[in-house]
Formats: C-alpha cells, structure tokens, sequence
C-alpha cells in the first residue's frame, strides 16, 4: 500500500503529540517544521527520517536519548486497524530493536496518553499509578528526582508542593507598639496621658514589633534547568501565597519580576500568567548580568529588613562567570542570608568546576539542593527558627536587623 502525503502527516502528528506527552517541549510550529523537514529527504531511509526528526524535535542533548527510545517504539510498532492509524511498514523501515527491553515509564505513559500504545507492550512494560494521593505513594515520591517522574507524578508532587510552607521565624525591628508587659517605657505616650488625665504619671509601656523578613528568591529558568525550575515554581507559588513579602524574579539572559502573577490564589491562573510574562524559557544563562540588573534595580527596593534570598540556578553561566564575584559581594552585603540552592548537589561525585560555581560559592550562608520533595523539605533547616535567631544573637552588636 502506498501512502500519500496525508497520511504521513498524521503519523508526525502523533509522533510529535507523544514527544509532548514525554515531556519535549512540541509546539505547533514545529509540526510544521517536521513535515518541510521529510519533505527534503527520502522516507524510505530510516536513518534520514530518524535525523530529520532528531533536528526539530531535540533542543539539549540530554533530551536524545527520549526521542530514541520514542522513535524506536513508534516507528516500529505494529499498529492494528482498530487504532485507527495506517500501517506504517512503507514510511521507514522496519526497526530490528528488540521488543523486550523494558520501556521507560515516561514514555509508557507518553504511549497511552496518545494512544498508540499497541497490544505488544507486555503487562511488565505497562505501568499502572493510583493517583490518589496515599501516604506510600507521596512517601516513595520524596526521594524521587523532579525530572525523572512522570506526568502523573509531577501532578502529585505539585498537590503536596501547594501544601508547603517555610517557617521563616519573626524577627524585632526597629518599630515598637504599645504593650503593657513590654519592657520599654513609651515616654510618649505617658506624657501624652499625664497631660489628658492631669493625674498622676501612669507609666506607659512598649515592645520592640516582631516580622517575618522579606523573601527574595532568583530562580534560573535556562535550559539546563527548565525540569526543576518549572516544577519549583508551584513550590514559590504556595509560598507566595502563604505569607506576605515573598519577591520572585526569573532570570536567563534576562530579568523578570513575576510576584505579582504569583500572588494569584488558582495555581493555574498564576503560572499561566508567568508563561505569559516571561520571554527566555530554556535559553541561555548570564548569572552575571542578571544580578547586577536585579542588584541595580531592585536591591533597594526588596532587600530590606534583613531579607533573605533564596538563588536557584547550576551555577552555569554561559559568560564563563564574567562579572559575577563582584555581583555576589554585592547581593551578599544587601541580604540578611543567602542560601544557594543547587540540582546539581544530587550528584555524589559534584565538584565546584565550572567558572559560575566558584564565583558563587564563597559568598553563600548555606548550599544545597533542590532536586525533590526531600531537599525542599530540608530547606527549613536552613531557616528554621534557632538557626536565624542563633545569628542575629551572634551579630546583634555589629548588625540590627
């Protein structure tokens, strides 16, 4: 049987509809680029197809080894006349991989999302997930790295992230409030008081007011870090929400503020706001110039009161860390505590290398990860409330917050 241009169209359709399901980020547009893509080459040599697809599909190379194992499954499968696809034995040719090497659970979903999961996928291959969210199913979700889960695990994940909260402690600052047990006589108002009543003096007391210190957190949304920084952004939105004062910045090759989306009650309502607003999803990095955007622009304005700042990036900078010591000191001096929160630390064998990292690093508090539910819940050790208020006690007499 010979197909016609229609029906290879709707086989790239699929194609390209199942690579969204596994996680690739598949446009419209690049349907179109697909089809001009075959057009120039012979679809009869599977190795011509296989790189005309890898070139519009694959952005990183860490995304090759997915479109692999899809490219393998789809084009190989023996699709029956009930699910409703042609054959597609005289597109390419047949693959000779072996039907029994297990399939990965991303792309097994991937297979029953779009519906091309065929009959010779074993019950083995096939994974079933309770979605409800039970204690064992959060319990072994913990532990699990953002961008090895699934679609339906990220979905439990995100409903147990909107659930999180940083006990950031409340800290004195320099306005007192009327308070009779405080320890602070309120000159003021006792003569204030002597005057209207004309009695005795009646001392007045006050107390120092206790606030919780801003939140600034700089999230890198580059590339390299497009899996966590996408599922940390569910994480930011609950913590927008829970407290006030809570300032998020996005950075690439760019700056942008996007508290005010965030500070949306419906998650979705947010993050599409942030989709929105925000113009370098996975592109490059500059770290460097970023910070001395935020640093020129926006330091005054949300760093006082002994703020604290969460920085969220690998540490990649694709300008070779150009700049960024000097912006570190800077965002290091502005802020009440800095901590550096890493991916990469879920490597045992990490080693700070790169030129961005060991600019980075000497002028954090704390360093650590956030590649799971475990790392983020770690995060509140960090600022827990003895570990703040052991380090103002420790600096009361050189800093007042």
């Amino acid at each position: 049987m010979v197909h016609n241009g229609q029906a290879l169209a709707i086989n790239v359709m699929h194609f390209l509809r199942m690579l969204r399901f596994s996680g690739l980020p598949i446009g419209p547009g690049k349907m179109l680029l697909a089809i001009e893509a075959l057009a120039g080459i012979d679809i009869h040599r599977r190795e011509d197809v296989y790189w005309a697809l890898h070139a519009v599909c694959v952005e990183r190379y860490s995304q090759s080894d997915l479109f692999r194992m899809a490219f393998d499954y789809f084009w190989t499968a023996q699709v029956r006349e009930e699910s409703g696809f042609d054959s597609l034995d005289d597109v390419v040719e047949q693959n000779t991989r072996s039907q029994d090497n297990p399939l990965p659970r991303r792309l097994a979903e991937a297979l029953m999302q779009a519906g091309l999961a065929s009959r010779q996928i074993n019950e083995a291959t096939e994974i079933e997930f309770d979605s409800k969210e039970t204690w064992s199913a959060v319990e072994q979700l913990r532990s699990k790295d953002f961008e090895t889960m699934s679609a339906d695990e990220q979905a439990v994940t995100k409903r147990v992230m909107q659930k999180f909260r940083l006990p950031i402690p409340d800290i004195p600052n320099r306005r007192f409030r009327p308070h009779p047990a405080g320890r602070r006589i309120d000159m003021h108002a006792t003569l204030r008081n002597t005057v209207r009543t004309g009695s005795f003096i009646d001392l007045k007391h006050k107390k120092r007011v206790r606030r919780h210190p801003p939140l600034v957190v700089l999230c890198d949304i580059s590339g390299s870090m497009e899996s966590y920084s996408r599922m940390l952004l569910h994480f930011l939105h609950a913590v927008t929400n829970d407290r006030d004062r809570v300032h998020t910045f996005l950075f690439g090759t760019r700056l942008t503020n996007v508290s005010h989306h965030l500070a949306y009650s419906d998650p979705d309502v947010a993050l599409a706001r942030v989709a929105r607003a925000v113009a370098d999803w996975s592109g490059g990095t500059r770290i460097g110039e970023t910070l001395a955007q935020f640093n020129r622009q926006w330091s005054r304005r949300v760093l006082g009161q002994g703020a604290l700042v969460l920085l969220i990036s690998d540490g990649l900078d694709r300008d070779g860390g150009v700049g960024l010591s000097q912006e570190m000191i800077r965002l290091k001096k502005s802020c009440r505590h800095l901590i550096w929160l890493n991916p990469l630390l879920r490597f045992d064998a990490f080693e700070p290398k790169s030129a961005g990292v060991k600019q980075m690093l000497p002028y954090v508090d704390d360093f650590r990860s956030a590649h799971n539910l475990d790392s983020l819940t770690a995060l509140a050790d960090a600022i827990s409330v003895s570990s703040l208020r052991n380090r103002y006690r420790h600096d009361q007499g050189r800093t007042q917050w």
